[in-house]
């Protein structure tokens, strides 16, 4: 699951925690027994609606200037339907947006389609890897068009909504951590309120926000571009879209690359896969203290990370008596904070502002860690994210409902895990009274005509834990393995590790993934 930085329903700042050929265009005969609304199975569905984006293709412009995306990038719309049991009801429409290969016309492959994570993470950003010369991509960029989009309820296609952007980053929230029972009914109005709040603004999206209509979307849009087969990177809960596009079109991939990977065990999704990630973070959050101390002549929070947390409770315990600046609580410092066990890069950042403010200066961790409600277009990005992270969670699977089970599993985690563990509570008790049908997820395993799918993970992920990796590896017959040892940065295939970098080029150019797997050592660990 990517970082989704969004404040939670009940006021935490915290992670979300998340086809051989275009298809044969149907016939008059099969067309015409689709009367308006008619129901046939999703899967005839995304066939039909496969075989019209093949026809109809992508009418390509320049993007529309509010969207922060320059030429030479283009921007265009696949039009999918809402439900696929109708194929000719309602229809939504996808941002995409690509640009082309770099190399020669003998060099291109076809288009490298991207989903970075979330539920609630939009890839349009995905092809300025090409136009800032990123050195990582540079020998994939010859051969492929890089394609980025939005997801359903993401951005610019048909973005859902829960609750007032401006009220969900209001600021302080509660301290996710209950001192009382009187707390925890207080944190499960706001949950539910929450979950009642994504009915009346989405209600029509909701049971359609689902990983499997996610996945039919993107063998619309592979379709739409004319590609006959699928390639694909998915990054966190990508992972989970090419776990689900592996089952249910295997025939359809080409090539596909799982970067730090959701578990897709049936069992775990979602609400045990968000209990081990509390557990992941704790740990990720431990190694960032031990190098905070390690740095302490750069930082001066303590040589020990006993000391660094000991400063962390501290800080703590003040903005929840006086939140900083008057806005600054324990739940805004939780998102800020988070990111430091998410990814390697934010650690400079966070013990620096962790650092100025033990020295005096609070106005760095207020500019930090405060939301900012001028910035409505990124308040409405940040509340659209939380809201698809939720829809897509809610609706995959079913959810306890007893509240006894989740106070019971959560105290008892808090004891050993509780940096994130409260946090990631609240951001998922909607669930537990989700007014749409929450469905039952797929379960991941090969198809006929599978390639092999090369899985990255490093050993001390917090967002997606290394034991994620392997269960897919088992389940995905043929796959390739590369483990990154003794790192945990989320979303190891945009960092420079030689080891991996090299093998990543080498799969998408060629398609070999070797003849075992293979263990890297980390890459190389920030400098302050």
């Amino acid at each position: 699951m990517r970082k989704v930085t969004a404040f939670g329903s009940a006021g935490a700042l915290v992670t979300a925690t998340l086809i051989a050929g275009a298809v044969a265009a149907p016939t008059a005969n099969a067309e015409s027994r689709h009367g308006r609304n008619s129901h046939v199975s999703q899967t005839r569905g995304a066939e039909i609606a496969a075989a019209r984006a093949a026809k109809a293709g992508i009418d390509w412009q320049d993007c529309p200037a509010d969207w922060g995306i320059a030429k030479p990038i283009q921007c265009g719309w696949v039009t999918v339907p809402l439900d696929y049991a109708k194929p000719d009801g309602k229809k939504i429409k996808l941002a995409v947006d690509r640009i082309g290969n770099t190399g020669t016309k003998a060099e291109r492959q076809g288009a490298l389609v991207y989903n970075p994570g979330g539920p609630g993470g939009s890839g349009l950003r995905f092809p300025t890897r090409v136009t800032n010369k990123n050195p990582l991509w540079v020998n994939t960029s010859k051969a492929y068009d890089f394609v980025g989009f939005d997801p359903r309820g993401v951005g610019h296609s048909a973005p859902i909504s829960c609750i007032d952007p401006q009220e969900f980053v209001k600021a302080p929230k509660m301290d996710p951590v209950p001192d009382s029972e009187a707390d925890k009914r207080v944190q499960r109005k706001l949950a539910a309120e929450y979950a009642d709040g994504c009915a009346e603004r989405s209600g029509e999206m909701l049971p359609q926000m689902t990983t499997p209509n996610t996945v039919r979307d993107l063998d619309v849009i592979r379709a739409a571009l004319g590609e006959k087969k699928l390639n694909f990177l998915g990054v966190s809960y990508g992972t989970y879209i090419a776990a689900v596009y592996g089952t249910l079109y295997p025939d359809h991939v080409r090539r596909m690359i799982a970067d730090s990977v959701v578990n897709p065990s049936r069992e775990k999704i979602w609400y045990e896969a968000n209990l081990d990630q509390d557990v992941a973070f704790e740990m990720r959050w431990k190694d960032w203290q031990d190098w905070v101390a390690k740095n302490d002549a750069s930082f001066h929070l303590g040589d020990t990370r006993a000391k660094v947390q000991d400063q962390w409770l501290k800080l703590r315990a003040t903005a929840k008596k006086n939140p900083i600046g008057g806005v600054v609580g324990p739940a805004e410092l939780i998102g800020f904070f988070q990111s430091a066990p998410y990814y390697d890069s934010s650690w400079v950042p966070v013990a620096t502002v962790f650092s100025k403010y033990v020295a005096g200066d609070t106005q760095a961790l207020v500019d930090a860690a405060a939301p900012d409600l001028t910035d409505t277009a990124g308040n409405i990005a940040s509340e659209n994210g939380n809201a698809v992270y939720t829809a897509v969670e809610c609706t995959d699977a079913k959810w306890p409902t007893s509240w006894k089970k989740w106070d019971r599993d959560n105290s008892q985690l808090h004891k050993n895990y509780p940096f994130m563990t409260w946090a990631n509570a609240w951001l998922n008790l909607p669930c537990a009274t989700w007014p749409a049908k929450q469905q039952t997820p797929p379960t991941v395993k090969t198809g006929k005509g599978l390639p092999p799918v090369l899985i990255v993970q490093s050993t001390r992920d917090a967002a997606t834990p290394y034991e994620g990796a392997v269960e897919l590896h088992k389940r995905f017959k043929g796959s390739r393995l590369i483990t990154e040892k003794d790192a945990g940065s989320h979303g190891v295939t945009g960092l420079v590790n030689p080891c991996i970098n090299e093998k990543v080029d080498t799969y998408l150019l060629t398609g070999k993934v070797g003849a075992a797997d293979v263990t890297c050592t980390p890459h190389a660990t920030p400098k302050p």
